[in-house]
């Protein structure tokens, strides 16, 4: 357990715990779970229901991800009033340090990654594990050229081979799950 003056420190230092529950940081993080669970609700309603072939309402493919939308409005929604009370609008933002502009940089990257991922690879001619395959393998080659180790950012043969054995084995796995187990089909 850490003493006050520990956490003083701690908070006083470039990218502490200070800066990262600011409250202006947790009402912009709010509105966007708010976001994304609007998006994944309206995905899930979107989804076939397979109601010609007889399907229980209550195991529709899309029901799971409708309440996961639904559960992440309504925490969102929370983390928005929590954060206005502690004055998000009110509280001068903290300022910004090269950690933290690291930290942008990398969500910037994830979030294309993934915008790439949903609207270029997926459901545009290639079967959907080799989307994910490459996908996956791509993400951990970027974030390891990404890392703040310079041990870690050398890319090598190892390395690529390494990433997409990853990238091969999880998009297979999931596939094989969502197709076999939960019977929804993928593009």
């Amino acid at each position: 357990m850490s003493s006050p003056a520990g956490a003083q420190a701690q908070a006083a230092e470039p990218g502490g715990t200070d800066e990262a529950a600011h409250p202006r940081s947790d009402f912009k993080d709010a509105i966007g779970w708010v976001l994304l669970g609007a998006v994944t609700l309206a995905g899930a309603l979107r989804m076939d229901r397979l109601e010609d072939q007889g399907i229980n309402p209550y195991t529709v493919p899309g029901l799971l991800p409708g309440l996961l939308g639904i559960g992440l409005m309504l925490l969102g929604a929370l983390m928005a009033v929590r954060s206005l009370r502690k004055g998000a609008l009110s509280a001068a933002p903290p300022a910004a340090s090269p950690l933290r502009a690291q930290q942008r940089r990398r969500v910037a990257v994830a979030i294309a990654m993934c915008v790439g991922y949903s609207v270029v690879l997926v459901g545009h001619g290639l079967p959907f594990w080799v989307a994910s395959a490459i996908y996956i393998t791509a993400s951990i080659l970027v974030f390891q050229r990404m890392s703040q180790d310079p041990a870690e950012r050398r890319l090598d043969l190892r390395s690529a081979v390494k990433a997409l054995a990853i990238g091969v084995g999880m998009s297979v796995l999931v596939w094989l799950v969502f197709e076999q187990v939960f019977l929804v089909r993928l593009p």
